[in-house]
């Protein structure tokens, strides 16, 4: 995925797995408990059932790439105001 500067998605609820290896930029992930900035060469896990936001604020955005287990679907995202 290729993210412009000052992108945000709405935050979910996922009832999957959710694995994201930065390849360019920062993406920040933003969870109950905090938020990481996740950088070029480093990866976050975020669990099934936990709520988290991602975004890309800084200039030049985030290049990435996202892994779903089991397979993204919208029907199981639960985003925020839907």
């Amino acid at each position: 995925m290729k993210s412009p500067a000052g992108w945000q998605e709405p935050g979910q609820t996922p009832e999957f797995d959710e694995y994201s290896l930065v390849l360019e930029g920062m993406l920040r992930v933003e969870t109950r408990s905090g938020i990481l900035e996740v950088r070029a060469g480093q990866a976050v896990h975020t669990p099934a059932g936990e709520w988290v936001r991602y975004g890309t604020p800084e200039a030049g955005g985030a290049e990435y790439t996202a892994v779903c287990v089991p397979a993204f679907s919208p029907g199981t995202v639960h985003r925020d105001g839907n």
